[in-house]
């Protein structure tokens, strides 16, 4: 069976909706808690076995590849501010984990972006994690990316995750169209790229998280500018599904679209409330806040 063990995570901006960068901090950088966004995404790639992940940069994101690199600057800056723990999350991740960057030179889309990691790819299946979408492990279940890469290891089959969203937020996702084989498992028929709600009777959206077959690169070169005039992920994802066939099944895990400012405000509090040296202080202070709202 075929081992999923290379993974691309666009950051290049792309569905970073609402939280806008500064001149020297790209959004994939902010910090949700004690660190960035990119870092959470980054160890989720880890914990599911993967080995070489391939960041997907665009145009002012240096920082996102200097915080990976071996650096004497940021590992002195991080000890004398006291982020030891950081420091030591980050060193975790270069010794299990192969950390490259490609350069997207122009702004043209996710499917685009897929695109440009094709050289370290090559004809091997991987994983695509979208860089402002965080989702950490529940109920002792492994995280979403693992689950991913097991069904296909299982199966064969490109697989990606779904979420039942409200009819107010189908326009905001890519659309699966889907025909259920068994609980939380599902065919998918068809894809749509942020319809208004009454172009689709689905309410199963995309939140970032994929595994895909090699197939889906050979489509991706072929793939022509459409919505927005970008080269759109779910216009290849249709074709796969039309032909090799592609799966979907629902995931256990907490979830949030930190490109999205309730999003990334949800995530700040959650993530502090799990965290040891926050968790009564904030917990204390929400609860107080309660009262006056």
């Amino acid at each position: 069976m075929p081992k999923v063990k290379k993974a691309i995570i666009p950051a290049a901006g792309l569905g970073t909706r609402f939280l806008p960068a500064t001149k020297t901090v790209p959004k994939e950088m902010l910090t949700i808690v004690d660190a960035p966004i990119i870092l959470y995404v980054v160890e989720e790639a880890v914990k599911a076995g993967i080995e070489d992940i391939v960041l997907i940069a665009g145009r002012g994101k240096h920082a996102i590849e200097d915080f990976f690199d071996t650096s004497y600057e940021l590992e002195d800056k991080l000890a004398k501010d006291g982020k030891a723990k950081l420091l030591d999350r980050v060193s975790k991740i270069r010794d299990q984990a192969n950390i490259i960057s490609i350069r997207q030179k122009q702004a043209m889309g996710l499917g685009h972006a897929i695109l440009c990691g094709l050289p370290i790819i090559g004809k091997e299946p991987f994983a695509v994690l979208l860089g402002d979408e965080i989702t950490m492990e529940a109920n002792g279940e492994s995280n979403v990316t693992a689950q991913l890469v097991k069904s296909f290891e299982e199966t064969s089959v490109s697989t990606i995750s779904v979420m039942k969203v409200e009819d107010k937020d189908v326009s905001k996702y890519g659309i699966a169209e889907v025909e259920q084989t068994s609980p939380g498992f599902f065919k998918v028929t068809s894809l749509i790229e942020k319809p208004k709600p009454s172009e689709t009777l689905s309410r199963w959206a995309l939140p970032g998280r994929y595994v895909f077959d090699n197939t889906i690169m050979d489509i991706l070169q072929k793939a022509k500018p459409t919505l927005n005039g970008e080269i759109q992920l779910t216009d290849s994802m249709k074709l796969l599904c039309q032909t090799q066939g592609l799966n979907a099944m629902t995931f256990t895990a907490d979830r949030y679209d930190a490109g999205d400012k309730l999003g990334y405000l949800q995530a700040n509090i959650e993530l502090g409330l799990k965290n040891p040296e926050l968790r009564d202080d904030l917990k204390n202070y929400l609860l107080g806040l309660v009262t006056r709202i």
